[in-house]
């Protein structure tokens, strides 16, 4: 299962860190056209995340390790893009420690959980989809910094969805830290 079609779209999301890293580096095309090419790999690297799981489940070819995988690539791909997005100016850098501290801390809480066979108190809720819906929209608006089709100013609309999705983040890591605490306390004594 390390190789079949949906794992190979999950594997292509970490192999395109680089990539969209990258392109800003790239000498010879201008800024503008560094913005649009980062915005298109991601979105496009993006997408697979939807199709590894639709095609996952369509092909019946779940599996344990890409159970593991798909959000470990998530968090890369949206961590390295938040990075980026700091480096060039155009994220807070609190926005990227909440967001990426959040991303250790439950990644962390759901990893303990597992471990004492209590994972169904931290399973994905509406909460964090919503936050990965915003933070989703938030960072190609960031990369592409511009006016999409002459009248969205993308790095206004990026600026205000990446705030929203910070406040997301912590909203749904407190929700999921609630959700845990019966078993934390248990096990405290």
């Amino acid at each position: 299962m390390f190789f079949n079609l949906p794992t190979l779209l999950t594997w292509a999301r970490i192999v395109a860190i680089p990539i969209i890293v990258g392109v800003f580096y790239l000498e010879g095309i201008s800024a503008a056209q560094q913005n649009l090419i980062a915005t298109v790999l991601f979105v496009v690297f993006a997408l697979t995340d939807w199709a590894d799981g639709y095609l996952a489940r369509r092909l019946n070819q779940t599996s344990a390790f890409g159970a593991f995988l798909d959000p470990v690539a998530d968090k890369f791909l949206v961590c390295a893009c938040v990075l980026v997005l700091v480096h060039l100016d155009r994220a807070d850098v609190f926005v990227a420690l909440i967001i990426i501290g959040r991303e250790i801390v439950i990644s962390s809480l759901r990893e303990w959980m597992a471990l004492i066979g209590a994972t169904q108190s931290v399973a994905v809720h509406m909460f964090g989809k919503i936050k990965t819906l915003v933070q989703m929209t938030a960072i190609p608006f960031l990369l592409f910094h511009g006016t999409l089709f002459g009248v969205v100013d993308t790095a206004l609309w990026g600026t205000w969805l990446i705030w929203a999705a910070a406040v997301l983040t912590v909203w749904s890591m407190v929700y999921y830290l609630y959700k845990a605490l019966p078993e934390i306390r248990a096990r405290a004594r």
